[in-house]
């Protein structure tokens, strides 16, 4: 199957209700499994809700009764039983501050999951430039947090020593709001930020930072937790679904 014909028709997406049972490994000892349906699919990916966030680069198991003339493999069984990866996120409004919903965007990479997903579950992943023999993508380890970043290339976003009052809403296992507390940010990109904080969340856990001055909410994902020499606790913090507007 040639690339050039997964890209012609990764552009006729179909919008079929299918629905999908969602399985995510988290970690080690951290898993989840919801109920939904897809928005759109094509032969190489597809769209749905899920009340549990998520990030870019994490993979989830799906399975659907997905039409056999969709399928890559599996072509008589009953159900489709497909691994996926994340390539994008939207928080969706539900009217509800206390419960969010995301709508997910995911690339079909094939029927079993990367070896070094099941030794390390937090592994995230980026598609890579070639395919598998089903035709479906590729993938490739992301750099992980204290891996040797190369001097040459694009530098990362600079980080603004701005205080930005923001409030940080903790997201509990079934993605509801479990604490929050006001806040300022100790510097700030378009990509993460660093607040102060009194919330003692763990590397990998997810929180909603909202700011009225800037009419903004984003979904972060808490990549670091550490006290500063004044003695204050900060937390560091990708944003996954959307920029700051910087």
């Amino acid at each position: 199957m040639k690339y050039e014909g997964k890209s012609r028709r990764m552009r006729e997406r179909l919008e079929l209700g299918l629905p999908v049972r969602v399985y995510a490994r988290e970690s080690a000892d951290q898993e989840w499994v919801e109920k939904s349906r897809l928005i759109d699919v094509t032969p190489f990916g597809a769209r749905l809700t899920i009340s549990r966030v998520t990030e870019p680069g994490r993979l989830l198991h799906l399975t659907l009764p997905m039409p056999r003339q969709l399928r890559c493999f599996d072509h008589v069984e009953d159900q489709y039983r497909v691994w996926t990866l994340v390539r994008n996120i939207n928080a969706l409004e539900t009217g509800d501050d206390k419960t969010l919903r995301y709508e997910v965007g995911v690339a079909f990479i094939g029927k079993r999951p990367p070896p070094s997903f099941e030794l390390d579950p937090t592994t995230r992943y980026e598609v890579a430039a070639s395919v598998t023999e089903t035709g479906l993508w590729a993938l490739t380890e992301r750099q992980k947090p204290g891996q040797h970043v190369p001097t040459e290339g694009p530098r990362p976003d600079t980080r603004h020593n701005i205080p930005i009052e923001v409030m940080i809403e903790a997201l509990d296992e079934g993605g509801r709001v479990s604490e929050r507390e006001t806040t300022v940010t100790e510097n700030i990109s378009r990509r993460g930020a660093a607040v102060f904080t009194s919330l003692d969340l763990a590397h990998g856990r997810y929180v909603r930072m909202t700011s009225v001055q800037y009419q903004i909410s984003v979904i972060a994902a808490v990549r670091a937790r550490r006290t500063g020499e004044n003695g204050i606790p900060r937390l560091h913090l990708e944003f996954v679904d959307k920029q700051w507007p910087l």
